[in-house]
């Protein structure tokens, strides 16, 4: 087993391909095992998913929105602002980490799937990564 924590660079709400990040931070990979992803934060999360078209990034972010709204007069852990609690539910719904198998040496990534940051706060800051490596 093998692992590493990464600050990612911080990025602003929304979907971010963190595809590349992940790799350019890995050492070299055993021909099999697994990756496990954990995001060390409880207001973004970690997704797997389309990799080329963009367009997807903003539909996910439109989706989460209409699932989880801001300003919603129930909520009461709003301390941090209207962003507050949505991010927290919609990190829930996303989860905090990924498992990828590794196949000769490589992540076993589907063909258009990539490594989401699914950034949930309007400035959420640097976020940090343990990538685990088991053999």
């Amino acid at each position: 087993m093998q692992q590493k924590e990464i600050r990612l660079k911080e990025y602003g709400r929304g979907f971010h391909l963190i595809t590349n990040d992940v790799l350019a931070a890995l050492p070299d990979l055993p021909q099999t095992g697994l990756l496990n992803i954990f995001i060390q934060h409880s207001s973004a999360g970690l997704s797997l998913n389309e990799n080329a078209d963009y367009t997807v990034r903003d539909d996910f972010e439109t989706v989460f929105n209409k699932l989880v709204p801001e300003n919603d007069a129930d909520y009461k852990h709003t301390l941090e602002g209207a962003d507050d609690i949505p991010a927290h539910i919609k990190s829930s719904l996303v989860g905090a980490s990924l498992t990828i198998p590794i196949t000769n040496g490589r992540l076993n990534l589907g063909t258009w799937q990539g490594i989401y940051l699914c950034e949930f706060r309007n400035y959420g800051g640097v976020r940090k990564l343990v990538l685990t490596i088991y053999y």
